[in-house]
């Protein structure tokens, strides 16, 4: 089986050590890692080198092609207004995003965050290219926003969100009117998109159908992020195809989800705890956390156990300290003990 998941140097922009917390009032926290964190990607060029690779690998790549139905039972594609009408495979992997064809064939309709990105040069060195900037704002909790250098004067700025396009761009150009770091700042392109929210219930596999990424709602409840998911899942769904092609039984194919459960359930659902908590706080309420973490000795805490993937960890280590006792209210504090019970 060919090597999946493989990730070339020349495609990272910058590695990530650390990121700067903000609250509303601008309390700041500091964390960071001796190992990078994670790694700010040309999705672009990486994204052509993988079109490449599996192309090089045998794959038949179809331009202008638009699904127009789904027979996951005998494992067809047709398409429309296009030269080929239909094609037949034992096993078809809807990879296709947020708006799946393959997941609406045996899913509900998704939901999801709207996401805005600009490109900005601020025209002289502010950034600390391996340290990211974070920034909460009850408008658009539980999203948030973000500045991410790519290089001492060019950053990607955005943020997630459950609400309107243009509630999210007010309040990202407020951001650069606000920010030190950003003020004055060109903005060189704009990008708009959309983030599929965590969907527990959603059925990953149907009879010679399975989903993946975004088209499986396989992100992060906390961040939105799902790249780090996503190349666990296609080793996880690589292994499954294989069994079932080399068996010539599809049934082998429910080892997918089954993996993916005994793999990311748990994480996922203290993750969509916390989102909900962060949903019902408000800009009071999350500059007394922030300032009650800075009291406390928090940021070492965080640079010790926190994980941009992996959440529990600094959860559970929070509360065996008793500093979520401190900084939260009693109910949520309880609703967060409650996970582990």
């Amino acid at each position: 089986m060919k090597k999946v998941n493989v990730l070339p140097d020349e495609f990272i922009i910058n590695p990530v050590h650390g990121a700067f917390l903000h609250s509303p009032e601008d309390t700041t926290l500091t964390v960071a890692k001796d190992k990078p964190e994670a790694y700010v990607l040309d999705r672009v060029g990486y994204d052509k080198f993988l079109a490449e690779s599996a192309a090089d690998s045998g794959v038949d790549i179809f331009l202008n092609h638009r699904v127009e139905k789904v027979d996951s039972l005998n494992g067809n594609l047709h398409f429309k207004n296009s030269k080929t009408t239909k094609i037949s495979a034992d096993v078809l992997v809807g990879a296709d995003g947020h708006s799946s064809m393959m997941s609406r064939s045996f899913n509900h309709p998704p939901e999801s965050f709207q996401a805005a990105q600009y490109l900005v040069d601020v025209g002289e060195k502010r950034f600390q290219r391996d340290f990211v900037h974070l920034y909460v704002d009850s408008r658009i909790s539980p999203g948030f926003l973000w500045t991410i250098p790519l290089s001492e004067t060019t950053a990607r700025i955005g943020l997630f969100a459950d609400a309107s396009y243009q509630q999210i761009t007010s309040v990202l150009n407020e951001l650069i009117k606000k920010r030190p770091e950003l003020h004055g700042a060109t903005i060189l392109k704009k990008y708009h998109g959309v983030i599929p929210k965590q969907d527990p219930q959603k059925k990953l596999v149907n009879d010679r159908v399975i989903l993946l990424g975004d088209a499986a709602s396989q992100v992060k409840p906390t961040t939105g992020g799902g790249l780090i998911m996503g190349f666990t899942c296609a080793e996880i769904a690589s292994r499954a195809v294989s069994k079932a092609l080399e068996s010539e039984n599809i049934s082998f194919l429910n080892d997918y989800p089954k993996e993916f459960d005994d793999r990311f359930r748990k994480e996922l659902k203290v993750q969509l705890s916390v989102h909900k908590i962060f949903k019902s706080l408000n800009n009071d309420d999350l500059e007394y956390m922030f300032r009650k973490l800075k009291e406390e000795g928090a940021e070492d805490i965080i640079s010790q156990y926190g994980d941009m993937d992996t959440q529990s960890p600094l959860i559970k280590e929070m509360l065996r300290r008793g500093i979520l006792f401190s900084i939260l209210p009693k109910m949520l504090y309880r609703g967060i003990s409650a996970l582990w019970k």
